[in-house]
């Protein structure tokens, strides 16, 4: 592979702020887009060599071969971009992208991983171009560079192609309905980066902003520290419309004096205070001791979380305050519902 960018790239990342910026009278200084939730991935292709990193500095190429196939098919021969992969899903009448199908992607067998290509193929959203043909673009304003990838990819393919580009624009105003219109999985907030600013590596110098989410849930059990000493986890969950109480995710992270104010509180709410229960073994915990301990149902408590996915909080959320005045029964699903009001392809070039 001889490119004017070369593998491995360390993307460039941004920083939280709490609002979308206005713009300055004269002129705008920020390019606003939509925040994408998948794997951040720069790919590099020099005719038949292609390569896909990710922002670890993996090569997810094995993992993705329709998008390997795909670069070949739809972009120049030489082109360095920078972007996201997705796996959109068809939800009613609606597409979206479906985390659970993306991170099943990453896969140890050759075999899985070609049938996942065929039943859940990906696509790669761009929004940045690093190098086209022999010219490096590092260095050039982000107007430079857009241009550069709009040159790259084809925004008016279509939404069968694989390749696309997302919307941006320079209106604040637009930035902040995107950000509220957008909102849920597979989007969730908006980005912005500096008209005149080249791409610096590793640096926070674009700016996010994230929406921010809340939930009251009851907590149902818990694990013991990896140390053996106070709470590693706190168990929550949450009621459905029938009244069932299903476990949604873990809260951790806790000072060495707050797992041991949590294990005196918890213990004596134990259901069966001689046997644990054992959690289910996931991808994420396979080979790790799933077993947790159960506790009544009777204590409420708010958390901040970022993404719901499949009915289950993605990530681990964390714990913002106790809430006595809560009725546990009251604490179910309907709090987190975010109505899908947009299409995947409403928020691309050309669609």
């Amino acid at each position: 592979m001889q490119l004017p960018v070369m593998p491995p790239v360390a993307p460039m990342l941004a920083k939280a702020v709490a609002a979308v910026p206005d713009q300055p009278d004269d002129e705008p200084i920020w390019s606003f887009e939509p925040k994408w939730d998948g794997f951040r991935a720069l790919l590099f292709r020099d005719g038949d060599t292609v390569a896909i990193g990710s922002r670890g500095g993996k090569d997810l190429a094995r993992y993705f071969p329709e998008i390997v196939a795909a670069a070949k098919a739809e972009l120049p021969d030489k082109v360095v971009l920078d972007g996201e992969l997705g796996v959109p899903a068809l939800i009613g009448d609606t597409y979206r992208l479906d985390w659970d199908s993306l991170s099943q992607r990453i896969h140890p067998a050759e075999s899985r991983i070609s049938m996942l290509a065929e039943k859940t193929p990906a696509v790669f959203i761009g929004f940045d171009a690093l190098a086209l043909g022999e010219v490096s673009v590092l260095d050039e304003p982000f107007e430079v560079r857009r241009r550069t990838l709009l040159g790259a990819v084809d925004s008016a393919g279509g939404r069968d192609r694989t390749f696309q580009v997302s919307r941006v624009t320079t209106d604040p105003e637009m930035a902040r309905e995107w950000f509220s219109a957008f909102e849920g999985a597979g989007l969730d907030g908006v980005v912005g980066k500096r008209l005149a600013g080249p791409y610096v590596q590793n640096k926070r110098e674009m700016i996010k902003i994230k929406h921010k989410r809340a939930a009251d849930c009851v907590i149902i059990g818990y694990r013991i520290h990896k140390s053996g000493n106070g709470i590693g986890s706190m168990l929550l969950g949450l009621h459905t419309d029938g009244g069932d109480l299903h476990m949604v995710g873990g809260s951790s992270a806790f000072s060495d004096a707050k797992r041991i104010e949590l294990q005196q509180l918890l213990e004596p709410m134990r259901l069966d205070p001689d046997t644990p229960a054992m959690g289910e073994q996931t991808r994420w915990r396979s080979g790790k001791d799933g077993a947790w301990i159960p506790v009544r149902p009777e204590l409420v408590a708010e958390f901040a979380y970022d993404q719901m996915e499949n009915h289950r909080f993605r990530h681990t959320v964390k714990f913002l305050r106790w809430r006595p005045d809560r009725d546990p029964a009251s604490c179910g699903y309907g709090q987190l519902e975010v109505p899908l009001t947009y299409d995947l392809h409403d928020v691309l070039e050309g669609n």
